[in-house]
């Protein structure tokens, strides 16, 4: 009975993977320090949400709605909130989970000790699953992160932002956003 028990753990733990970074769940949004979230990102508050769709379609949606002609795309959006001018860019950045899948690494490590092999699954030693998100920020000519917790102009954008991430999301055609604006 021990045997088996024995047995049965040993062979759920080698069969399983173990996850070295867990990329993070968003269920709507976050505000966080952009650096705090991902490496190279820059320092101001940042508004992230999980982005389901393919690499550059916020990118593509972002051009279409305020028809910028792939000119300052991602780096200084204009926009208007209740009479007052502001800037965005955004980063679509991604952040993998990471695991070791153990059996390959036994595999090689068996192979590598009795015949003096080079290691052949050495690709899939690790796996890595993409997350994407997109990060924005919010700047003026007057302040430079206006989504810091003090900004009085905060609870506004952040409507903004909420309201253009859902209009993103459930959007395929983006044409369709030039005729809502």
């Amino acid at each position: 009975m021990n045997r088996r028990l024995l047995l049965g753990v040993s062979l759920v733990f080698l069969t399983s993977c173990i996850p070295l970074r867990i990329a993070p769940i968003i269920k709507d949004y976050k505000i966080t320090k952009g650096k705090r979230f991902k490496r190279g990102l820059p320092k101001k508050s940042m508004f992230i949400f999980e982005d389901p769709k393919d690499e550059n379609e916020f990118y593509n949606y972002i051009n279409t709605k305020f028809q910028l002609e792939d000119y300052y795309v991602d780096v200084e959006v204009p926009f208007m909130v209740n009479g007052q001018k502001f800037y965005f860019s955004f980063y679509e950045v991604e952040i993998p989970t990471k695991t070791i899948n153990l059996i390959p690494l036994m595999i090689d490590g068996i192979l590598s000790q009795t015949t003096e092999m080079d290691p052949m699954l050495e690709e899939v030693h690790t796996s890595r699953i993409g997350n994407w998100y997109v990060a924005i920020e919010i700047f003026s000519d007057n302040q430079k992160d206006c989504l810091q917790e003090d900004s009085i102009f905060r609870p506004q954008l952040l409507a903004y932002l909420t309201q253009l991430k859902n209009e993103y999301l459930n959007t395929v055609n983006y044409n369709e956003v030039v005729f809502k604006n």
